[in-house]
C-alpha cells in the first residue's frame, strides 16, 4: 500500500513537471519568435540607465553608492512590462481559456508564467549591471549582489504574476497593473535596495542579515499565496 501511494505521488509530481515544462517551452519559443518582450525591456532599461548615468552626472564614488537604487528602480518599471505583455498574450489569444480546460492543477500555470517571467527579468538584470557597470566606470559582479537579486526579482515575479492575473481576469490594462503592483512591492524593495547597498558599499552584517531575511521571508508569503489563490483568481 504504502509503494502504491509512493508511485501514485511521484506520477503525479511528473505530470506537474512536464505540464510546467510545457507550458515554460510555449512562452519562451514564442517570445523568441517575436522578441517583443524582451526588446520592449531592454530598450527601456537601457534608456533609464542612460539618463540616470547621463542627465544626473553623479561623481565616480557615488555611481556605486547609488548603483543599487537606481538598478531596483531600473528592473521595477522594466518587469512590469514583461508581466502586462505575458498575460495580455494569452488574453488576446484566448489561450488562458484553454489552459483553464486543460487537466492539471491550475498552479502548474502559476509556476509556468513565474518562470518565464523570472527568466526575462534575469536576462535584462544582467544586461543592465552590464551597461551601469560600463558607463560608470564601475565594479558590480559581486556574488553577494547576485544573490540579492535573484531574491529580489524572484519575489517581485510571484507579486507580479498574482496582480497581472487578477488584471487580466477584470480585463484591464497597464496602467491599472502599476497601480495594483506598487504599493505591493514597497517593502521587498526596500529590502533590495538596502541590502543590494550593504553588499555593494559594506555595512553591518547583522543589518545585511536581516534585510536578506525579510527578502527570504516575502519570496515564501507570496510563493504560498500563488500556490493558494492563484487557483481562485483564474477562475474567477
Amino acid at each position: 500500500m504504502g509503494l502504491l501511494s509512493i508511485k501514485v505521488y511521484w506520477g503525479d509530481e511528473m505530470k506537474f513537471l512536464k505540464a510546467t515544462w510545457a507550458i515554460l517551452c510555449k512562452d519562451l519559443l514564442t517570445e523568441k519568435r517575436t522578441f517583443v518582450t524582451m526588446g520592449s525591456m531592454l530598450v527601456f532599461a537601457l534608456i533609464v540607465i542612460l539618463i540616470f548615468m547621463f542627465a544626473f552626472d553623479l561623481a565616480v564614488g557615488l555611481r556605486k553608492e547609488a548603483a543599487s537604487g537606481i538598478i531596483w528602480v531600473t528592473l521595477c518599471f522594466a518587469g512590469t512590462l514583461s508581466l502586462d505583455r505575458t498575460m495580455a498574450l494569452e488574453r488576446d489569444a484566448e489561450g488562458i481559456d484553454g489552459l483553464r480546460l486543460a487537466p492539471f492543477d491550475h498552479t502548474v500555470v502559476f509556476v509556468a508564467k513565474v518562470l518565464t517571467n523570472w527568466v526575462y527579468l534575469l536576462i535584462i538584470a544582467v544586461i543592465v549591471l552590464a551597461a551601469y557597470a560600463l558607463f560608470g566606470n564601475v565594479m558590480l559582479f559581486n556574488g553577494g549582489f547576485f544573490a540579492i537579486i535573484l531574491l529580489g526579482t524572484f519575489g517581485y515575479i510571484l507579486i507580479g504574476i498574482l496582480v497581472a492575473t487578477l488584471n487580466m481576469q477584470i480585463k484591464s490594462h497597464g496602467p491599472l497593473l502599476s497601480v495594483l503592483l506598487f504599493p505591493l512591492l514597497i517593502p521587498l524593495l526596500l529590502a533590495a535596495v538596502n541590502a543590494s547597498s550593504l553588499v555593494l558599499n559594506g555595512g553591518d552584517p547583522a543589518g545585511l542579515r536581516t534585510w536578506v531575511n525579510v527578502l527570504i521571508g516575502y519570496d515564501l508569503l507570496f510563493l504560498a499565496a500563488g500556490i493558494l489563490l492563484y487557483d481562485k483568481i483564474l477562475d474567477e
